[in-house]
């Protein structure tokens, strides 16, 4: 069916919308056309009933097929008389119509099926004095025909005429006198196709033609700004935009031609494991002069351009908004210049700006992180590893020179990652005279307590109170004055370098996506958009106020105004300084809190080993230790404590050097706490926990609930506990994030990459690649969407010979295609238990038998590499976040239970009777008090692990109910062509 093309005499017509509320009204609004229902399908409720099935379309949730026949003609009793025997022989044939309720990703797959596809179709036969009546906005095209939008936005045309090839209207009163057969058909055909074209040209100046996109990166270079120019070039070619790449930034924006250039899907290939940008980026003088955006603008229009999305830093950023604002006067001067006419400018009379923050410094206010800032930090954690190795070796002191001239981001996060001793950053001002003597202090306590190297990091725009530089050599000079061996590193590009980690190039293509579906969905009266992200959730932003509010921060530092500098951070920026202070700088005493608020605390390992369990065990032992606390280790997780009670009280000393050391120091298994419930309980009464933290996956989540559920019979087990998810699977119910997936993940992109290379050398090579996940995809949908796989197979999908054979067919389309000619080695990632029966080596076989020769295929299987390694620097801040944030939820439990009284006895197992003899808690909500700590979208929370094992949890397939994850395959298969190959394969079907 065309949609720009009226058909005439449509027998059958299917149209789809994601929305539920538009479903069921564009029902009623077909029933009330005459209409009526001869089918309801759901599929929940008839997908296994193959007479409803029948006919209904595979992506639909639920469909509405509706017949009308108007004016067929009826006997005596009401029934409908089969055409071939009733007396009016032009009588109308009747129409069927198919309405859908389809998913989101179905929807964004196939946009032309959706609300506002604009699809015209004509019905016949109809009363149009009724249509009327029935729909006052209804356009009167002429006598015999009427024009209609139904709730979708599909234009209905109706005729009075009983069918195609009727010589004169059903009613009487609208007959055309005077005209021949074909006059009559001429003229019907002519006054829609003009009405038609009226509405197309309108929408093309509302904006609604195919759009062109040009995409460009500016300022500093960072990783991960590749992977968001191949995410805006392949969703705006999947959505039919055109799409020009920008070259040089805004000097290739000034100098037009060869430096626009209109990309292709086969363009960006490769780009997601580049780092750096490919598209280049320079800095415009010229730019900043109102006549330099003149000739941009003009540049921009010669090739039908008025969409521009910017990756680059808040200078970039800026720039862009204004050419936004001065787009029409800029636009009138090239018209008064004679450089365009009227007619040639109508259709760009506004410029759509939309931003993306590429900056190692992550300074953009609003956004937990820019593309290429973790990127960033994990080039200095490892660099610090290196030299942590060698200071140690020697009892030396390093002084780190880290990038932020106005952001102190990338000095604090590294000085939480690496331990460091001491960090100066631009945001909080170190005291003029004062500095020096805290530096020592600091440095010599650690000494004392037994540290061989020290540590200290300083950003580049790190200053005293007064404004004065701190420079690295001005730190040097007191650490040499306390007498230490102090070596200076400045790492300098080093930071900008490499290709990007998981979570840059997840961020990037993310937000390149909804870049795009931000331009597609811009009005002229919408503010230009950033595209940020806080905790989990992709957001926008209004560009102006997020660039004026980061502007501020350095306003606020020349004044002076050091507390309203840091209070313009984000709030896990302002958080994590707190911690940074409690954990490293104020372990003197001077946070210790009053004897009767000093708790033990216990810590456990549960499950499988994953990285951060040592940088969290570290960052609440230290925070306990400088509250006063007692930081208790349960070795070896439940199982040790059940056989042999031993724990150990972990000292400052124990942990100083966790923070990038791998697997489990206090020990891991996968008991569970049932085990030996009874023992558990001893154990726990004999040592007085006032608390405990678990780490670990589904069984220390298990685990949880079952001392939870325990505490009628133990009430020992009634002292607050909370559990920090630590597993590589990823599968904790009630969480979007564990620790351990961020270094899962990269440990794969490198391994991918590498894997990649081999293919790609052979030029006609798969690789079917087996992750690690359990019954959760979302290690393997995450690595698929940031490897650029072809295809992800998932417990939640299960493989079938279906899948299997179009995978296949993809393949070898693609291949016949490359001819060899380019680097197009394949990648396929299974989770392991993506089915019982296609082994990752049986796909592999499948896959080589059925090439045809057309390409090789080979398995690979990372195994435990995946869970090994030091963690990752997200991994890292975020451990000590979670682990924080954990004993402080233990304090506040701990603080409601005060109020007790003088009953020891009642402060311990949280009961006392009442005058009846009935237990009753001490504490309000006590359930509460056994809880997860969870990331969901843009917070972060502590859910009980009642209320999530009861409703949100999967405890066959051990994880939890929610698949978070979905939108990973639907973007993946969207960027790595799937859908399109898919699409050209059914066309080719079709021919």
């Amino acid at each position: 069916m065309s949609s720009l093309n009226n058909c005439y005499g449509v027998a059958f017509r299917s149209i789809a919308t994601a929305d539920e509320t538009l479903f069921h009204s564009t029902i009623k609004f077909y029933h009330s056309l005459g209409f009526s229902t001869i089918k309801e399908f759901d599929k929940f409720k008839h997908g296994q009933n193959a007479l409803l099935s029948s006919g209904t379309s595979e992506g639909s949730i639920k469909e509405n097929w509706l017949e009308a026949f108007k004016l067929s003609e009826v006997d005596q009793a009401g029934f409908r008389i089969p055409q071939q025997e009733a007396s009016n022989k032009k009588q109308s044939q009747g129409a069927l119509l198919k309405i859908r309720l389809i998913m989101k990703h179905e929807a964004k797959a196939h946009p032309i099926f959706v609300e506002d596809n604009s699809t015209t179709v004509t019905y016949f036969s109809i009363d149009l004095k009724q249509i009327l009546a029935k729909f006052p906005d209804a356009t009167r095209i002429s006598d015999t025909l009427i024009s209609v939008n139904d709730p979708l936005n599909n234009k209905i045309f109706f005729t009075s005429f009983a069918n195609a090839l009727d010589s004169e209207p059903t009613m009487k009163d609208f007959f055309m006198t005077g005209l021949s057969e074909e006059e009559k058909q001429s003229q019907i055909a002519k006054d829609a196709a003009e009405f038609l074209q009226k509405s197309l040209i309108n929408k093309s100046k509302n904006g609604s033609i195919k759009k062109k996109i040009a995409v460009m990166t500016s300022g500093g270079d960072s990783p991960g700004m590749n992977a968001a120019v191949r995410a805006v070039v392949r969703t705006g070619i999947h959505y039919g935009c055109d799409v020009y790449a920008v070259y040089e930034g805004y000097e290739g924006l000034l100098r037009g031609g060869e430096y626009l250039k209109k990309m292709a899907w086969e363009d960006v290939r490769g780009w997601l494991s580049e780092g750096g940008t490919l598209i280049g980026t320079a800095r415009s003088m010229d730019f900043k002069q109102r006549w330099g955006r003149k000739q941009a603008a003009g540049n921009l229009i010669s090739e039908g351009i008025d969409a521009l999305i910017v990756c680059g830093g808040d200078g970039s950023l800026t720039g862009a908004d204004l050419f936004r604002h001065e787009w029409p006067s800029l636009v009138e001067e090239l018209v008064a210049d004679g450089k365009f006419t009227q007619a040639q400018v109508d259709p760009f009379k506004h410029l759509t700006i939309v931003g993306l923050v590429g900056s190692i410094d992550n300074d953009m206010s609003g956004t937990d992180s820019t593309i290429g800032a973790y990127s960033s930090l994990e080039r200095i954690c490892e660099m610090v590893d290196y030299i942590d190795a060698t200071a140690k070796s020697h009892s030396r002191a390093f002084v780190v020179e880290v990038m932020g001239r106005h952001c102190g981001w990338l000095a604090l996060m590294a000085g939480i990652a690496t331990g460091a001793d001491y960090i100066f950053i631009p945001e909080r001002a170190s005291v003029k005279g004062k500095w020096e003597d805290e530096l020592k202090e600091v440095c010599s306590r650690h000494k004392s307590k037994g540290r061989r190297n020290i540590t200290v990091i300083v950003a580049e725009g790190a200053l005293d109170n007064e404004l004065n530089a701190i420079s690295a050599d001005d730190v040097k000079d007191v650490l040499v004055d306390l007498g230490l061996d102090t070596r200076v590193t400045i790492l300098g590009h080093v930071q900008r370098g490499g290709t990007a980690v998981a979570h840059d190039r997840w961020l990037a293509t993310l937000q390149g996506v909804d870049a795009v579906k931000a331009v597609l969905e811009a009005t002229p009266e919408t503010p230009s958009p950033l595209i940020g992200i806080n905790e989990n959730k992709i957001i926008r932003m209004p560009l102006v106020e997020s660039v004026k509010l980061t502007g501020s921060v350095a306003t606020a530092i020349e004044a002076r105004d050091f507390d309203k500098a840091i209070s313009l951070r984000d709030p896990e920026f302002i958080e994590l300084y707190e911690n940074f202070l409690s954990t490293t700088i104020k372990d003197d005493g001077s946070e210790l809190l009053p004897e009767d608020k000093r708790l033990k605390i216990a810590i456990v390992h549960v499950g499988a080993p994953s990285a951060a369990l040592n940088a969290a065990t570290r960052a609440a032992t230290l925070y306990c230790i400088s509250h006063g606390h007692k930081p208790v280790a349960i070795t070896n997780g439940f199982s040790g404590l059940i056989q042999t009670g031993e724990v150990k009280e972990l000292s400052w000393l124990d942990v100083e050097d966790w923070h990038n050391l791998g697997g489990s120091e206090i020990g891991t298994n996968r008991s569970v706490a049932s085990e030996d419930m009874g023992t558990i309980a001893y154990y726990f009464q004999k040592n007085k926990f006032d608390g405990l933290i678990i780490l670990g996956g589904f069984e220390g989540f298990k685990s949880l609930k079952q001392l939870r559920n325990s505490r009628s019979e133990y009430p020992i087990f009634n002292i607050p506990m909370v559990l920090i998810p630590s597993t590589v699977s990823n599968n904790v119910p009630g969480t979007e994030y564990s620790l351990g997936v961020d270094t899962c993940l990269n440990s794969l992109v490198k391994y991918t990459d590498e894997i990649k290379l081999s293919a790609s050398a052979t030029r006609r090579r798969v690789f079917v690649v087996e992750v690690q996940g359990g019954h959760s995809g979302y290690i393997a949908s995450f690595t698929g969407l940031v490897t650029g796989a072809v295809s992800v197979y998932t417990p939640e999908e299960k493989i079938n010979l279906d899948s299997i054979q179009e995978d296949i067919a993809l393949l070898k389309e693609n291949f016949l295609k490359d001819q060899g000619e380019n680097r197009n080695g394949k990648i396929i990632i299974r989770n392991e238990e993506a089915s019982c029966v296609y082994t990752t080596d049986m796909l592999g076989d499948i896959f080589a038998e059925n090439s045809g020769k057309a390409f090789g295929v080979r398995t690979a299987i990372p195994g435990n590499y995946q869970q090994g390694g030091s963690p990752s620097s997200k991994d890292r801040v975020i451990a000590s976040r979670f682990a924080v944030r954990c004993v402080k939820f233990i304090e506040q439990w701990n603080d409601k239970n005060q109020s007790v009284g003088e009953n020891i006895d009642s402060k311990v197992l949280r009961f006392k009777f009442n005058d009846c003899g009935e237990k009753v808690p001490t504490i309000e909500h006590e359930d509460d008090s056994a809880a997860v700590i969870c990331v969901n979208g843009s917070s972060v929370s502590f859910k009980p692990v009642a209320s999530l094992w009861d409703t949100e949890t999967n405890v066959a397939l051990r994880k939890g109910h929610e698949i978070h994850w979905t939108n990973f395959n639907e973007i993946s298969d969207i960027l790595s062509g799937r859908l399109r190959l898919r699409a050209e394969l059914e066309a080719s079907k079709s021919q």
